[in-house]
């Protein structure tokens, strides 16, 4: 439902359902004491939002994920204060567990995206639309494309949008940006023109202007939300995760770990070698996965209020939307019918290959070197494997401890670095693997 407020300024600005409107949760069926804690701290976090009490929110959301890990609720709502308070790398984190525990609410999905792309990361927001696009809006869809540095896709999403009778000013004035960002100025202008003001019309295309460059993606995200960037040295390490396998991964690592172990200890080191030259040779195509779309999301009730750039009131001159309630920009939280928490079905049962090394002691070096690399590493425990392709063996190096949706995404990030990665389940490793897994935990922060 949409909601305005008339402010100081009357230029409509773009309007991109990015809010994670949650569901009050309901944990019935959770056994233990943590519950009710659980329950009471994400209360506190949505009313401390509703109060523009960014800090506090996330201390109460913090603690509702750590008495309740797996909720993908709660993981949500983390997302949503981090990404109010500017901290885009604990955002994305915490959205990408949401959805590897089963969210599938579009909001969460645009929220997760748009800290990739304040990250530089277009590739692996684009990963994540292309994934969940039947179900998000054209209108958000093609303005979240054209912020990720696909201009020209979002540009005909919009446009088929606008096609298909589905014109609204929101849907106008986010092709009009999404011209604007693919530097087609004159188009730009004629759509933006729908609905500015003509006094109004410069202003505007100088704003979308003067952050249309490449390098100020965080820019333009940031005012998108009207939130302040901060310094974010990410998500606290005690939220990880990867520190809350569900019962059937613990089963399942306990029931390997002993061989593998033994295996690891009877390995006899191959003499120092040069890196694998041929990525192709080292890592053949894994089997495809499919993905059941369904998912867990568990009947979840979102309420959805449409944030961020004002639209023109009808009949009236244009008024600038805003958030609900307050002077808080994070008013997206919009509780809805208590729900069961949902059962996650992705979590941590995927890893990310990154490279291959003809010994195990080139191996390690390497993943030394990939961790420097790519930060986002550093919370993940490697996996060295040994394995014969052709004829020859290598030692693979992968990172565990993903979901389908996050691995999927830190491969993008690889890729665009110009490295080769691929992600696979831990049920279905690629082909050629020897039973002699090493795995390393990751050092704490």
């Amino acid at each position: 439902m949409d909601r305005s407020i008339k402010t100081g300024s009357t230029a409509p600005r773009l309007a991109l359902a990015v809010s994670t409107a949650l569901a009050g949760i309901a944990l019935a069926g959770c056994s233990t004491s943590a519950a009710p804690r659980a329950e009471v701290s994400f209360a506190s976090a949505q009313s401390a939002l509703n109060k523009g009490q960014i800090d506090k929110a996330i201390g109460h959301a913090e603690a509702a994920v750590l008495a309740d890990p797996r909720n993908p609720g709660f993981r949500a709502l983390l997302g949503a204060a981090y990404l109010e308070a500017g901290r885009f790398q604990s955002a994305a984190t915490s959205f990408g567990d949401a959805l590897d525990l089963g969210d599938e609410n579009p909001r969460t999905v645009l929220s997760f995206a748009l800290a990739k792309i304040a990250l530089g990361e277009g590739r692996a927001a684009i990963a994540v639309l292309d994934e969940y696009a039947a179900l998000i809006d054209p209108a958000d869809l093609g303005l979240a494309m054209a912020l990720a540095g696909q201009p020209e896709r979002g540009t005909h999403v919009l446009i088929n949008a606008l096609r298909a009778n589905e014109a609204t000013p929101k849907l106008r004035q986010n092709l009009a940006y999404a011209y604007a960002l693919a530097g087609n100025w004159r188009a730009a202008r004629v759509m933006a023109a729908e609905d500015v003001p003509a006094d109004e019309l410069d202003q505007r295309l100088t704003q979308w202007a003067a952050m249309s460059a490449p390098e100020y993606f965080q820019t333009r995200v940031a005012s998108l939300l009207d939130v302040s960037p901060r310094s974010d040295g990410g998500q606290p390490q005690r939220l990880a995760l990867a520190n809350f396998p569900s019962q059937d991964m613990m089963v399942a690592e306990a029931a390997a770990q002993a061989p593998a172990e033994a295996l690891a200890e009877a390995t006899v080191e191959a003499p120092v070698a040069a890196p694998v030259a041929s990525f192709a040779d080292a890592f053949p195509a894994p089997s495809v996965e499919t993905v059941d779309p369904s998912g867990s999301a568990g009947g979840v009730r979102y309420v959805s209020v449409p944030v961020v750039q004002a639209l023109p009131a009808p009949d009236a001159r244009p008024v600038r939307a805003t958030r609900v309630a307050g002077a808080s920009p994070q008013r997206r939280m919009a509780a809805a019918a208590p729900v069961a928490a949902s059962t996650d079905k992705g979590a941590a049962t995927h890893l990310v290959q990154l490279g291959a090394y003809d010994s195990k002691i080139e191996a390690e070096r390497g993943w030394s070197a990939l961790k420097s690399r790519f930060p986002q590493l550093k919370d993940h425990d490697v996996v060295i494997t040994q394995a014969v392709v052709n004829g020859r063996t290598f030692w693979r190096v992968a990172a565990a401890g993903f979901g389908a949706m996050s691995a999927k995404s830190m491969c993008a990030t690889i890729k665009s670095a110009g490295r080769g990665c691929f992600a696979y389940a831990a049920t279905t490793p690629p082909p050629g693997a020897v039973d002699r897994s090493v795995r390393m935990a990751a050092r704490s922060k």
